[in-house]
């Protein structure tokens, strides 16, 4: 099967690397470019896909990223806890609300800390 060259360097800076770390970056890009630019944008805790969707083709055409691995990224967020599904509308941890509320900048590592966060 013939592949973009943008799926040949994906696939080149990502053969060095372990199941678990491409995982954790396909994330943090997929929180960080797609997921938490959506939510302050909207400016509610909830997206549809069809939402999600325009946000994920607009960074897939403007980065060469394919879509594969966007969907990886973020179905490792859903299994994660940090999205949440409820039949075609996605919600984020409520723990997230307070910084979507200041419209502040959430990198994937506090998200990591607020949501495993025991209180």
């Amino acid at each position: 099967m013939l592949k973009s060259p943008d799926e040949e360097k994906f696939i080149e800076r990502n053969e060095d690397k372990g199941k678990h770390a491409s995982s954790t970056e396909n994330r943090r890009m997929v929180w960080e470019n797609v997921v938490w630019p959506l939510v302050l944008d909207i400016n509610r805790s909830y997206f549809t896909l069809k939402e999600y969707h325009l946000k994920r083709n607009e960074f897939c055409s403007a980065t060469g990223v394919p879509p594969s691995r966007v969907a990886g990224g973020f179905v490792s967020l859903l299994i994660k806890g940090i999205i949440a599904r409820n039949k075609n509308i996605y919600s984020i941890h409520y723990r997230l609300i307070p910084y979507m509320r200041k419209k502040a900048h959430l990198e994937y590592g506090q998200v990591i800390r607020e949501v495993n966060t025991k209180r």
